[in-house]
């Protein structure tokens, strides 16, 4: 088959947006020539260019096309404008059974003339969430001015126009190291014939070069790059021929946070940070050049650390303004800053969430973590008016810990400093009875006002972040084993519960876990306290994989079968079997395996409290499986329908028990199955 090349090449397109929008165009691209059978598709793409190429037919096949047109009688407009858009004259189409028809057979194309069709009229497609006009009429919009563009067909050009240029068969190398054209005749010569001009047109093989580059100028002091895939990416796109350097930090602002180093780095510099041997940060900055220097990168590496001086000095000075104010003294700020118009300020904010941190880690722990926690929670938002928090938003809470830590001891900084955690599925939980406190009343606070004024998530739509609020909500809880009734946290706010539990059952599911195990727990009456439910979750789970609770199920739905189906003729039959009534064997035992796991796993007996009580679930489960062999002689022995009423009333009596009993522990109705 033929090979397909294009390349579009342009001004500098932001790094962010270079795979996402190029692989949307190469999936464009390939429905728009489906007729011509594409394979093997792949794109290229970097700061200037994005190539896409692969196989296609040489010609398509005969095709016969039918398509229905307007009822006759249709207006004589409508039929010309079918007509005019199947191109093809008004004449040629066909009146049939009350309709207007397209019917044609359509001859083999060669595949120049389908890409010529094609791809002009693709352009126009608004691959980019923002464009540009220029040039005279500025009819034509992309991401950055288009200067040049390739089309092939087994590395001949195909005339076409694409927006404001012609299409050829040259493309540009390096700006500086290989200035003016370069002839492509094809996806392999494209990739040599770049880099013999500067420019890696894979974007994998340069991101690759680019980490082992840092990686050997970093482990040459005994360093390591800290990670970062999200800078590693963004790099990737803003350089055509990466020449990794090397620069040092001034001594004098390694007593700056991390945090507020390392961020000034990577947000104003893309620099990326080291770590000694030891993991600590290091004073060495690596970055990425576009172009091999003369004199081995040594001027701009100069100039790079006169840059990184100046950003650091400005972080100093925030730095330093900042550690003299006490948060306290900025909370009268937070009245002036609106959290959400239904809501309130950010000051009536913190009073709520300190107010129910200490209420929470009343709970967990004693009056001491209270008070801790009442102090975290109020000054929480504190650093929100901070003047290193205007410059660097991303480091909300964090500066509030360092702040709070000198001001008011480790344990409120580190309240703060976690308390947005955890920001995704990846992000660590904040643990300590008083951080934990302040980030669930935070979450807690977030999702009760925001369902309280009405803005509930709706469908994809979660503006305000409510369903990681509450998968925060949930992560904290599990993973700090912590005991918390939740519904008087959320002010008895069924909807919202339930709204925590669908988030659980979300989790369940892409953990690859039976989310409906979690609804038979739940309609059995499991309290808020997500520990518990969990456990319980885990015992069931563990029940069913076995062999006697699979069949115990299988049991269970049996029997729920036949009551439902006896009930609906004279029950219901919920009455307790006398004991003269109980003759058969089967009877027998299974009425005396029932009130045994009644006994045990429910009630209690000896004067011992329940398995249940006791929060001994695996051994209540276990416990209930022991009634599988009983359950199945009880079935394989016996007629539940016997002739005789009193007989059959006391079989659909011990079934009812059964179910009953079973559904105390988990409803199985809920179990899919």
């Amino acid at each position: 088959m033929p090979e397909f090349f294009l390349e579009l090449f342009s001004e500098e397109i932001p790094a962010r947006l270079q795979r996402e929008v190029t692989e949307v165009i190469r999936q464009a691209i390939e429905t728009s020539l489906a007729a011509l059978q594409p394979r093997h598709f792949q794109a290229f793409y970097g700061p200037r260019r994005q190539a896409i190429f692969g196989q296609v037919a040489a010609t398509t096949d005969q095709n016969f096309v039918e398509v229905r047109g307007p009822k006759e009688g249709a207006p004589a407009p409508a039929v010309a404008g079918f007509a005019r858009k199947q191109g093809i004259a008004e004449d040629a189409l066909i009146l049939e059974g009350g309709y207007w028809w397209r019917r044609e057979t359509l001859s083999p194309q060669p595949a120049a003339a389908v890409l010529q069709s094609a791809l002009p009229a693709l352009m126009q497609t608004g691959f980019w969430p923002k464009t540009m006009r220029w040039g005279q009429g500025g009819a034509f919009a992309w991401i950055r001015p288009l200067r040049r563009a390739i089309v092939l067909l087994d590395g001949a050009p195909v005339p076409m126009r694409l927006g404001p240029v012609e299409a050829g068969a040259e493309t540009e190398g390096h700006r500086v190291l290989a200035p003016g054209a370069v002839s492509v005749t094809g996806a392999a010569q494209y990739v040599s014939a770049l880099r013999a001009h500067f420019v890696i047109a894979d974007p994998a093989a340069r991101r690759d070069l680019i980490a082992e580059g840092l990686a050997a100028l970093a482990a040459a002091r005994n360093l390591t790059i800290a990670e970062d895939p999200g800078l590693l990416d963004e790099v990737t796109g803003l350089v055509e021929w990466p020449v990794p350097l090397l620069g040092r930090i001034d001594d004098r602002f390694m007593d700056l946070p991390p945090e507020v180093r390392e961020l000034s780095m990577k947000v104003n510099q893309k620099y990326f940070a080291l770590r000694n041997a030891r993991g600590e940060p290091a004073p060495y900055f690596a970055f990425v050049a576009n172009l091999a220097a003369a004199d081995g990168g040594a001027a701009i590496i100069a100039g790079n650390e006169r840059v990184l001086r100046a950003r650091l000095s400005d972080a100093r000075h925030f730095w330093d303004i900042d550690r003299r104010t006490p948060l306290d003294t900025l909370l009268p700020k937070l009245e002036k800053i609106t959290f959400h118009a239904k809501i309130g300020t950010q000051r009536a904010r913190a009073d709520r969430i300190s107010a129910l941190a200490a209420r929470i880690a009343r709970h967990l722990g004693d009056d001491n973590d209270a008070a801790h926690a009442r102090t975290a929670g109020l000054l929480a938002k504190a650093d929100l008016v901070t003047g290193m928090v205007g410059e660097f938003p991303e480091l909300q809470g964090i500066m509030g810990g360092y702040y709070a830590s000198a001001q008011h001891g480790e344990e409120v900084g580190q309240a703060i400093r976690t308390h947005y955690q955890p920001k995704g599925p990846s992000d660590p939980v904040p643990a300590g009875i008083v951080a934990v406190s302040v980030a669930l009343a935070d979450k807690l606070d977030t999702l009760t006002n925001f369902f309280a004024a009405g803005e509930k998530p709706s469908g994809s739509g979660d503006p305000y972040a409510l369903r990681r609020a509450a998968l925060g909500v949930i992560r904290i809880i599990l993973e700090n084993r912590l005991r918390l009734p939740l519904k008087p946290l959320l002010d008895h706010d069924a909807a919202l519960f339930d709204f925590i539990i669908d988030r659980l059952r979300v989790k369940l599911r892409g953990e690859g876990r039976r989310f409906d195990v979690l609804d038979a727990v739940l309609a059995a009456g499991a309290d808020d306290d997500l520990l518990v439910l969990m456990l319980r979750v885990e015992a069931l789970d563990k029940m069913l994989a076995t062999e006697d609770g699979a069949n115990l199920q299988a049991a269970y739905k049996r029997a729920a079968n036949i009551l439902n189906i006896e009930d609906a003729k004279d029950g219901p039959h919920d009455g307790a079997p006398a004991p003269l009534q109980v003759n058969h064997p089967a009877e027998f035992e299974l009425s005396t395996a029932l009130g045994n796991v009644q006994a045990v796993v429910l009630d209690g007996q000896d004067g011992q409290t329940s398995l249940l009580a006791q929060e001994r679930y695996q051994e209540a489960m276990k416990t209930l499986a022991s009634l599988r062999p009983t359950i199945d002689a009880f079935f394989t022995q016996l007629t539940v329908n016997d002739p005789a009423p009193e007989t059959r009333a006391t079989r659909l009596a011990l079934l009812r028990k059964f179910c009953h009993i079973v559904n105390k522990i988990a409803d199985f109705s809920k179990l899919e199955g």
